[in-house]
């Protein structure tokens, strides 16, 4: 990819639930653009069949998750490259990856990203000539993604490699750091922790002693941010097992932890 546990973390997830409950549907409804034609009853089958996140959720969770959605959605310009369109499952699906990481941060909408290219397969980037599966072009406020590396990512949910959420997360850390209406909403505090945790790790993927998480997030701070967010969503209980304050910090950082959410519902 390139782009231009104490009792308090245990219990993060109801914290953003109990905060996010606070909004009523109705408001959610309201903040929607007005021209838009999508329903939760028209993106839920889409999201039921294809999304193990969004069937752990609590019935009112989903409720939330639905209207997030729809209104990342109507944000978005979905634009085709070496296809005829993007289908309506397309947008749902691209979508709800978004949603999933942002459920914690419910006033974020990856503001700055508002045109998200999707190919059909691999595509070769004639600025980095060569091909890619996906990229955040920060200057031109773009996401890029190959739809069967999207749906790849999400046909295993537990081998920590998921473009969708891999790209959305590069996303994600460059929206805190950019000057517009979402800037600076992860705790400068809980970030900094996170850093120093992660640069340790880095370093030890590339010396070799590190077997959790895969050689390609030792490239870079920012690629290791994205491939962690990978593994915190596909293997939360391995990564708390493995790397436990990295897990807790990542859990402060989203506002949600999935050992909770998988615990809420068994």
């Amino acid at each position: 990819m390139a782009y231009f546990l104490s009792a308090g973390v245990v219990f993060a997830f109801l914290w953003v639930v109990v905060r996010r409950s606070a909004r009523s549907e109705s408001y959610w409804r309201w903040m929607r653009w007005e021209s838009s034609s999508l329903t939760p009853d028209r993106v839920r089958p889409h999201i039921e069949k294809h999304f193990d996140y969004y069937r752990r959720l609590p019935a009112g969770f989903k409720i939330e998750f639905e209207n997030k959605l729809i209104e990342f959605i109507d944000r978005k310009d979905f634009t085709p490259r070496q296809m005829q369109s993007v289908t309506e499952e397309m947008k749902v699906l691209i979508s709800a990856a978004a949603t999933q990481l942002t459920f914690g941060l419910p006033d974020i909408y990856l503001e700055n990203f508002s045109r998200i290219l999707v190919y059909p397969d691999d595509y070769y980037s004639t600025i980095f000539k060569r091909y890619h599966r996906g990229e955040v072009n920060l200057g031109g406020g773009i996401i890029v993604l190959s739809w069967k590396s999207f749906v790849s990512g999400y046909a295993d949910g537990s081998d920590g490699r998921n473009l969708g959420l891999h790209e959305m997360a590069h996303a994600l850390k460059l929206e805190n750091g950019i000057f517009n209406q979402e800037y600076n909403f992860f705790d400068e505090g809980v970030l900094q922790e996170w850093t120093t945790i992660a640069r340790n790790t880095i370093g030890e993927i590339r010396e070799g002693t590190e077997t959790f998480f895969r050689s390609y997030g030792g490239v870079s701070i920012d690629e290791f941010f994205a491939v962690a967010i990978e593994n915190f969503f596909e293997r939360p209980v391995g990564f708390h097992q493995e790397h436990p304050r990295l897990y807790k910090f990542t859990v402060l950082l989203l506002r949600q932890d999935p050992i909770r959410l998988l615990s809420l519902a068994q």
